[in-house]
């Protein structure tokens, strides 16, 4: 007896019989799926088997829910057709100076390190590594060479620029202490070091006041410690 007929005394003989014939079609659908997966492991053993490079070809049987049993062709190429080469790829972040990596050459390259404001420099010496540190101060540059240094890093040339960050702080002479030493272990990292000056940001009067006179001792301090010096205060003023 099927759903479709009369003659059920109740709602729950009704409902058993739709749950067996469920049943039935969930069997025959698993069924279709075994064999399925029969014909595909045939298909991979087959081809596996095959030795030559060239193309194999290979009868399947694909049986479906809209289709009769039918064989068809398909193509495929063999694993030993294919040829794959690997190719080097080096990688670099600029924006990370305690990384391992090394350079190409370290003593050959030249190092500008500094807070945001190196940001965007832009320099077409392909041997010249940019190091951006936003919101750095001067003792955040110096620990980042320190690590450079204990990994025996040398230097082309070194520029540093610091200083609009520390200024902040209101502590002046602790401020030029900090770039002091910054410079003095940069000098032991490469022949050439080079103090960046601040840039005349205006953010206050207290603020530009400080820079101007870090931008004041700069060009008299670095020339007395082998030390070159930017001025950048002349450059972008206004």
């Amino acid at each position: 007896i099927s759903v479709g007929d009369e003659g059920f005394t109740c709602d729950k003989c009704r409902e058993i019989v739709r749950l067996t014939e469920k049943i039935s079609e969930l069997e025959t659908r698993i069924q279709t799926l075994i064999e399925d997966s029969k014909n595909v492991r045939a298909l991979d053993t087959a081809l596996d088997a095959s030795s030559s490079g060239s193309t194999v070809h290979c009868s399947v049987l694909v049986t479906g829910p809209l289709q009769q049993d039918n064989w068809v062709t398909v193509r495929r190429h063999s694993r030993g057709s294919k040829h794959h080469s690997s190719v080097p790829i080096k990688t670099l972040n600029r924006f990370s100076p305690l990384s391992d990596a090394p350079t190409e050459k370290p003593d050959e390259s030249a190092l500008v390190i500094g807070d945001s404001i190196v940001r965007n420099v832009k320099i077409e010496t392909p041997a010249t590594i940019v190091q951006c540190l936003p919101g750095a101060r001067a003792p955040d540059i110096l620990a980042n060479l320190k690590v450079l240094a204990n990994a025996k890093r040398k230097y082309r040339k070194i520029v540093i620029h610091a200083g609009a960050n520390d200024v902040r702080l209101r502590q002046s002479e602790i401020t030029k202490n900090n770039i002091k030493e910054a410079c003095e272990l940069a000098s032991m990292m490469s022949d050439t070091v080079i103090c960046s000056g601040p840039l005349p940001a205006y953010r206050g009067d207290e603020i530009h006041s400080r820079l101007s006179s870090l931008n004041g001792w700069m060009p008299k301090w670095c020339p007395q410690n082998n030390i070159g010096f930017i001025d950048n205060w002349t450059s972008f003023w206004g």
